[in-house]
């Protein structure tokens, strides 16, 4: 198992304000790597400097062995990267099944068919409602839909911002039952997750930010034992 994404001391400003100070973490091939912690600790920050639309004044992101820190946002989705954005962003007045092809535009053409199928058999229920208008779904399918449309490129990593976020809890079990499936079909998952108890029961690795710095890091099962993270997350 390679090592698919590096992250080396990274330091993102809005304006005056130091969001990100100096994170560095790594994925490895095969794994769910998953960054936890308050709202505005600089977790989508630290998402949206991956994939090019933020950029770090230091340091250094590679993936794949190449730096991609100086790379335009689209350019980094070719190269097999691939984010779910906060808030799940797909396209309302489109059907499913358009929504879907829309994540395939950096992906040739004969490659379409294929994936579609693929994508119709990780998420049956978009398969049913494949001519239906996206705006008309709930919120679980689509959080599916936004999955299922990052995965038309064949990423070779899929970035999560937020899954569960305004999903009742049966939805958000079936959803992280998902990413454990396409986790294990072979997609090394980098999630970012408020919900910290969920996240830390399927993370292979998991780091916990703070203010912008990360505190503390170990793998999932031992996150969720952690009397610190029990009392800031878990609610313990």
């Amino acid at each position: 198992m390679g090592n698919i994404l590096t992250v080396n001391d990274i330091n993102v400003y809005y304006g005056a304000i130091h969001a990100i100070k100096g994170i560095s973490f790594e994925v490895n091939e095969g794994e769910i790597v998953t960054l936890i912690g308050a709202n505005g600790a600089g977790k989508s920050t630290t998402l949206q400097t991956i994939s090019g639309l933020l950029h770090s004044k230091t340091g250094d992101v590679t993936f794949l062995g190449e730096s991609i820190a100086k790379v335009p946002a689209h350019k980094i989705l070719t190269r097999g990267l691939a984010q779910v954005p906060e808030g799940r962003r797909i396209f309302l007045q489109m059907t499913v099944q358009e929504n879907l092809e829309m994540g395939a535009f950096t992906a040739p053409a004969s490659t379409i068919p294929g994936n579609l199928d693929m994508v119709f058999e990780q998420f049956p229920r978009l398969k049913e409602r494949r001519r239906q208008i996206a705006g008309t779904l709930s919120g679980g399918e689509q959080q599916m839909l936004a999955m299922g449309r990052a995965l038309m490129s064949n990423p070779k990593l899929l970035m999560l911002d937020e899954p569960s976020m305004g999903l009742a809890p049966i939805l958000v079990e079936q959803i992280f039952e998902i990413i454990q499936q396409l986790n294990k079909a072979g997609t090394t998952i980098l999630l970012v997750e408020q919900n910290a108890q969920m996240a830390l029961s399927i993370a292979h690795h998991a780091y916990v930010l703070e203010t912008g710095k990360i505190t503390l890091s170990g793998t999932g099962e031992e996150l969720a034992q952690s009397e610190q993270v029990k009392k800031a997350y878990l609610g313990a």
